[in-house]
């Protein structure tokens, strides 16, 4: 099996309503991204769960033609960030002041 036939679960912009989750999954999985609609709908009224079911799925899979999902990009901005900052940090090298 080569990368060509591999899927790739993502956020497509083809379909999409909100943010291409529910299209991204019915393509992933092969069935119409309304029956996925109306799964999390049913969802939403029997407790909610539905909105944070797709508030994690929008935040965890990537959108289509990216890599990365936004938690991703999240945790690479702060490992970059604090990388940065340690780096640039007077202090590094010696003892900190107690204060």
């Amino acid at each position: 099996m080569n990368e060509q036939n591999i899927k790739h679960l993502r956020r497509t912009q083809n379909g999409r309503i909100i943010a291409g989750v529910c299209s991204g999954v019915g393509d992933y999985v092969g069935i119409d991204a309304n029956l996925i609609r109306i799964g999390l709908a049913i969802a939403t009224l029997f407790g909610g769960v539905g909105i944070g079911v797709y508030a994690i799925a929008w935040l965890l899979i990537p959108e289509e033609g990216k890599d990365t999902s936004i938690v991703q990009d999240l945790i690479s901005k702060q490992q970059a960030k604090s990388t940065w900052q340690s780096s640039t940090d007077p202090w590094k090298d010696e003892q900190k002041p107690q204060q």
